[in-house]
Formats: C-alpha cells, structure tokens, sequence
C-alpha cells in the first residue's frame, strides 16, 4: 500500500477528516460523494416477487433461478422478471454472518425470486451492481428486527432508510469495472475448483472399489466387515476429565464446537456422558445433508482428545490389515451409501439416519494389500493438496477483493474517469 493511502486511513481512523473529504452518516466520504437512503437512490420492486411451493415447483423443471432469500432454491420453466437486479435477504438467520455470507445477491437474466427476499434496481443516482458491492459484507445489524431464535428480518420499512454513499455515476461504473475483473478471476478459479473435486470423486470411486488399479497391483482383493477391522469405543467423559467439545461436520470434519458454531452449544453439566474421542479416532454422525446423504464419517485429525455426543458412533482402527488413511478416503466417498441406505432407516426425524450398530459395524469393506492401500492413499492425498492449494489461492483473492473494496467504496482510494 503506497504511503499516501496508508496516512490517509490512519488520518480516517483518527477522527480527522482528510482534505477534500467530509464526514456523513456512513463515515468520512469524498467532497464529491453523496449520501443518500435507499428510497432516494433505488428502485424497490417487491411488487416482482412471487412465492412458488416446492411442491408446484417440483412439477415445472426448467433453465430459470428460484431464488430465495440466500441463494438460488432451484430450477423452473417459467420466470416473472429479467434482471439486472440486486436481491437482499428480508428474512433468515445469514444476517449475523456478514463476514463470511455475502448480504446482497445480483441477478440478471431471466428468474423470479420468492418473498423472502426484496428487489432492487438502479436509477440515474446509482448503479444496481453499486448496491451490490456496498453491502455485499455490510452489517445489518442495526436495521433487523428479531423474530426468535436465530431469526431475523429486514422489513421493507428499514430497507428504505438504509444510507449509501454513490459517488458519480461514471466513477461507479469505473469501480464497479474494478470490482467485476476481480470476481472474474475468482469465479475462474472456482471453475477450476470444482473440477479438480469432480476428478478427486471419480478418481476415489475408480480407485476405492478396485475398478481401476494402479500400475503394479493385481492381487485380488478381499471384502471384510467394519467390526472386523475396527472396534467401538465406549470410554465416557467421567469425571469432566476433557473438556474439549468435537463436532462432526460434513463440510469442516472434525472440529471444535464453538469453530463450527461460533459458540459453545453442549450442556455443561451432560459432558461427563460424553464419549471420549482420541486422535485418530473415526467418528459418524447420523445427521445427513445435501453433501452428506448417509451423514458424514470424519477422523479426529485435530491433534488433540476431545468428547463427543453420545448421539455419535466413535471408533477406531483394531485390525493391522488397514490403514487410516485408505479406510478415511473410503468414507470421504459415496462407495458406502448403497449399504447404509439397504439398512437404515429415517424414522420419525427426516434429517437423521437410524441405524443400529450390528448393522453398521456389519458394512462391507474392501480390502486390498496393505501396499496398495498405502499407494491409493499417497494418490489421493496428492489430488487432495492440489484442491488445497487452489482453495488458498481463491481465499488470497477474495481477501484482495475485500481490500479493494474497502478502499474504493469508501473513496480513500480514487480512480480517474
């Protein structure tokens, strides 16, 4: 960052207002800038929305977004607007996690978007996609209302008194050109992600069921139960000897508690019936998901004892005739889900599997030679590194895009027209 701009933002940060600069209701801005609410500046056209129900949409397939208050909730064949719009949630839980969630959402295109979510364009005081990147990260905090536990709304009413800063029209189309370069290089990158995961998946389901070998291997493979090659573990937490609460998530895998929720949620005074889960430990969580239909088995790879519900089944490797690594890239794959889904069932609770540990410790394993398990492993632990290194490169991006972001929508830096 050049000089100037650094004692600029010191200067901003101090309280002292930057020659040729001025403070608004949205901090220190340009002389050149505008605030305005967003009944001064915007479009609302709520009057496009129309909820669909699931069931209805089931029936009508198609090329068009639904969207929701979040995202997009499918696909259908009709739409009830054409874009370029900016939706922004009115009501859900994402409102607290500004940080990480993007607030706003922008369309073009044809699509409809239900009523849970408000509709915005632009006028001759300000461009849709300035909306979009303004409160894109924004906290809206001061505008929600509470609805009860977790949720929260952002009523039309509050919408319209939110403030915007819009510098000339031209020099938001410049930013906005700024900002639009660097969502490409990003969306790029995620295209690339998203293959090298697809490629990761068929390369486990070809390797993990022998029907693809690597170069050198021909011995015929053996199929032995779980409970042959792993053995339940039973230990509780008595005493309150650990106090490391583990949660067990499709998309992170083991973690603790409060990363995975962003606070500690387990009954205090239960822990003691927790289950103790040691490193190296494999855990399964009945709850299923999208990403994980069986509900996903994860091994505890945290480096340190935790406890666990007892609504988990933990377990651990017993058997010399397999290794961690290949049996955790075994349950990274979907080569289990034909046998739990033959055995278990859902029961009253449609989010979480039942099944009885007879009937998991019975699953069948296939069971290479020690080597090649080892060889099967150092394969996909080398894609694994890959998808890593890619991940960390999008994050690098998206942390220069919030840079950008933080200096251009506020005008500290400036750009030429």
């Amino acid at each position: 960052m050049i000089p100037q701009v650094r004692a600029k933002i010191k200067r901003i940060q101090l309280r002292s207002i930057p020659e040729g600069y001025k403070k608004t209701k949205v901090g220190v801005i340009p002389d050149m800038w505008r605030c305005y609410q967003i009944h001064e500046c915007l479009s609302i056209c709520n009057h496009e929305r129309k909820p669909i129900s699931e069931d209805v949409r089931k029936t009508i397939p198609g090329p068009y977004p639904y969207y929701g208050p979040t995202q997009a909730q499918g696909y259908i064949a009709t739409y009830e607007s054409e874009g370029p719009a900016v939706l922004i949630g009115e009501d859900g839980d994402h409102f607290l996690k500004y940080k990480d969630r993007e607030m706003t959402m922008y369309v073009d295109g044809k699509y409809t978007v239900n009523n849970h979510a408000h509709v915005l364009r632009g006028t001759e005081l300000c461009e849709t996609k300035w909306f979009y990147y303004a409160y894109q990260h924004k906290s809206l905090f001061d505008a929600i209302t509470r609805q009860g536990a977790g949720r929260y709304k952002l009523t039309k009413e509050a919408l319209l008194k939110l403030p915007l800063q819009c510098p000339p029209i031209e020099e938001q189309r410049k930013i906005i050109s700024i900002l639009n370069t660097q969502d490409k290089v990003i969306e790029l990158k995620e295209k690339r992600l998203a293959e090298k995961q697809r490629q990761k998946k068929y390369l486990m389901q070809q390797l993990l069921t022998g029907k693809k070998r690597l170069p050198g291997f021909s011995e015929e493979w053996k199929i032995k139960p779980l409970k042959k090659l792993t053995e339940k573990q039973k230990k509780k937490n008595h005493g309150f000897q650990y106090r490391l609460v583990l949660s067990n998530s499709a998309q992170h895998g083991i973690v603790s508690q409060d990363q995975e929720f962003d606070k500690e949620i387990a009954n205090e005074e239960r822990i003691d019936g927790y289950y103790v889960v040691i490193p190296g430990a494999f855990v399964y969580n009945p709850r299923i998901s999208v990403t994980a239909p069986c509900g996903p088995i994860n091994v505890n790879e945290t480096g340190e004892t935790g406890i666990m519900s007892p609504l988990y089944t933990v377990f651990t490797i017993s058997s010399p005739q397999i290794s961690q690594d290949f049996l955790k890239y075994y349950f990274q794959s979907s080569c289990w889900y034909k046998y739990v889904k033959g055995v278990a069932n859902y029961g009253a609770r449609h989010d979480r599997i039942s099944i009885s540990d007879g009937d998991f410790f019975d699953m069948p394993i296939p069971l290479p030679t020690k080597e090649e398990q080892s060889y099967i492993a150092k394969v996909l632990s080398a894609s694994n590194r890959e998808i890593e290194l890619l991940q960390q490169d999008i994050e690098q991006e998206k942390q220069k895009k919030k840079a950008l972001m933080q200096l251009l929508l506020k005008g500290i830096v400036r750009v030429k027209i």
